[in-house]
């Protein structure tokens, strides 16, 4: 039997030292959306820049800090090691 709800998840690794991670996160949904990037909504005013502070300035692992937050139709969880989980909710 099929997990439909498992396979709605696409998983991916991001680059944590990228110069901005964030855009990083729109380009994989441009892919999935089969988009440009620069036809989505400005990332930055959905999160600012706070994966870029998770990625530069991490806290102990320990913590396992996680940010989650919707953009452009999906529910997106991104860790800080740089694990990140995209869900379609639209």
């Amino acid at each position: 039997m099929v997990d439909h709800q498992e396979s709605a998840i696409v998983r991916e690794e991001l680059e944590t030292d990228r110069e901005n991670p964030a855009v990083e996160i729109a380009e994989i949904i441009a892919d999935m959306e089969d988009k440009d990037h620069g036809d989505l909504t400005t990332i930055y005013s959905c999160i600012d820049h706070m994966i870029d502070h998770i990625f530069s300035e991490p806290p102990a692992p320990e913590a396992q800090l996680k940010v989650e937050f919707s953009y452009e139709g999906y529910r997106i969880t991104v860790e800080q090691d740089g694990h990140a989980e995209f869900v379609k909710t639209t």
